[in-house]
């Protein structure tokens, strides 16, 4: 039994009521009692109330009699805050309760310590490396520099030749016209046909042939080789086709046929320049189709150009020849390694 329980000390009186005991183990009768605070009156074997003369049976043994005032002993209200702290008791009072707080409180250094080496790692900043020309070393730098002044250099002399080339006369073209030609020919001609009132309604096809010496000393002629057509199917299909797919066998026969007469003439240095330009195209072609053979060498080529009229719209009412015209031209010689010669046979 708690010592703070007053049940504790009820007892049962002969009429059955019940009398309360005192905290000094003091009994009241039926309107007697001993003497209060007195050690006669304490709560015990032989204990005698007073005033009845009756024997009060032994209390239970619930501990030592507390020997503090009644007011003292009196229940404390229920505690509804926290608990305060008590005094820290040994181990051997305190029992496995006492031997678990202590291994806590060894551990509690030591995960303090773990804490403090185990730091949190800082993002390391991704450093930005040097790219292009700043990754280089200063000696490459210079060089990139220097070829970059040069391409710069030689892009803006080609653009301000072809633009004196396309120009009206005026004072440079007429003091530095040659040269200017000489730069822009035959590679580099333009011209304003696609610009103009009537723009070109035909179809051209350039062909070549040409005449083999084989390795056993024969001579034999190949077929015709559609040169347009080439061009047309690597054209055809391809978004960023180049510029001699292009333009390099049309603007080269343009050039001839603007400098020749209708006997295939030349018709100054420009002719003689239109020649030798379609010659290294020739040869260069027909090395690409492998006309000449294992051990062959091309001795000749000729030109043939087939036109044919572009149909006129319905709407137009305009009437032209649907009948091909084809121009074919003498026979040139070229060396061996492809170089053209003076002169055709």
């Amino acid at each position: 039994m708690d010592a703070y329980d007053t049940g504790s000390g009820a007892r049962q009186g002969p009429g059955g009521r019940e009398h309360p005991a005192g905290p000094g183990g003091e009994g009241t009768g039926d309107g007697t009692g001993g003497a209060s605070g007195s050690p006669e009156g304490a709560a015990g074997p032989g204990a005698v109330r007073g005033g009845s003369g009756e024997t009060a049976e032994p209390p239970p043994a619930s501990g030592p009699a507390d020997p503090r005032s009644p007011s003292e002993t009196a229940e404390p209200p229920p505690v509804t805050g926290p608990a305060e702290p008590g005094p820290v008791r040994d181990a051997a009072e305190s029992g496995p309760s006492a031997g678990t707080a202590e291994s806590a409180s060894g551990t509690a250094p030591a995960t303090a310590a773990a804490a403090e080496q185990v730091k949190p790692v800082e993002p390391v900043e991704p450093v930005e490396l040097p790219t292009g020309v700043a990754a280089l070393s200063p000696r490459y730098q210079v060089g990139a520099l220097v070829a970059l002044a040069v391409v710069a250099a030689a892009v803006c002399a080609h653009l301000g030749l072809v633009f004196l080339h396309v120009a009206p006369s005026n004072t440079l073209t007429k003091q530095h016209g040659a040269a200017v030609d000489e730069w822009v020919f035959p590679e580099f001609e333009q011209n304003w046909k696609l610009f103009a009132p009537n723009p070109l309604q035909q179809n051209i096809s350039v062909q070549v042939r040409a005449e083999v010496s084989t390795a056993d000393g024969e001579i034999r002629t190949t077929g015709w080789y559609d040169l347009s057509a080439e061009d047309g199917r690597a054209i055809d299909g391809n978004p960023v086709p180049s510029h001699t797919q292009q333009n390099e066998l049309r603007r080269a026969w343009d050039f001839f046929v603007a400098t020749h007469d209708s006997d295939d003439r030349a018709v100054g240095l420009r002719g003689t320049l239109s020649e030798s330009y379609l010659r290294r195209i020739a040869v260069l072609r027909l090395e690409r189709n492998d006309a000449a053979g294992p051990g062959g060498v091309v001795e000749r080529v000729q030109y043939r150009s087939r036109t044919t009229n572009v149909e006129p719209p319905s709407w137009s009412g305009e009437k032209v020849s649907d009948r091909p015209t084809v121009r074919e031209l003498p026979w040139w010689t070229v060396s061996g390694s492809g170089d053209p010669r003076e002169g055709a046979a």
